[in-house]
């Protein structure tokens, strides 16, 4: 179905009914409603832009099938530490029949990715601040640093 398509029947159902058959559709898919579309389902503006956007981006990405987005999915949930998306995206990848054998190989290669951020990260900093004197940056929002001294909050 082409974009237009799409906006045609908001426009023809409404906002409300539209977001309630896309949640329904959802749930169909995926055996459950992820719970950032069930809060977003109060405000359906809001939620039928983010599915059309999210419609968008699995239609141009046809080169990849379902179980490949549903792994990066889990990948991706692991990198970022959310443990919501990490047992949402577990569930549905159960759901899809893929192993455990699958699935923590790809933990195991976003972990690996992850490690390797972080020591690039580290290693990239030491290298480009080497010659940095002792006090080095002078104010630090995040760690709260201010010339050495404690930032009043």
């Amino acid at each position: 179905m082409a974009f237009e398509d799409d906006l045609e029947k908001i426009l023809e159902k409404g906002l409300d009914k539209t977001a309630e058959d896309m949640l329904e559709a959802i749930e169909a898919t995926y055996g459950e409603v992820p719970y950032i579309f069930n809060y977003m389902s109060a405000q359906p503006e809001l939620l039928v832009t983010r599915i059309l956007h999210n419609n968008a981006i699995l239609k141009n990405s046809q080169a990849l099938d379902l179980r490949t987005i549903e792994l990066i999915s889990i990948a991706v949930s692991a990198a970022i530490r959310c443990r919501h998306c990490m047992k949402l995206h577990l569930r549905v990848a159960k759901r899809m029949g893929i192993s455990d054998e699958e699935i923590a190989a790809t933990l195991m290669i976003a972990g690996n990715l992850a490690n390797a951020t972080v020591l690039a990260m580290a290693a990239r900093e030491l290298s480009e601040n080497k010659d940095m004197d002792e006090k080095g940056d002078t104010d630090c929002d995040v760690c709260q640093v201010s010339n050495g001294e404690p930032m009043d909050i």
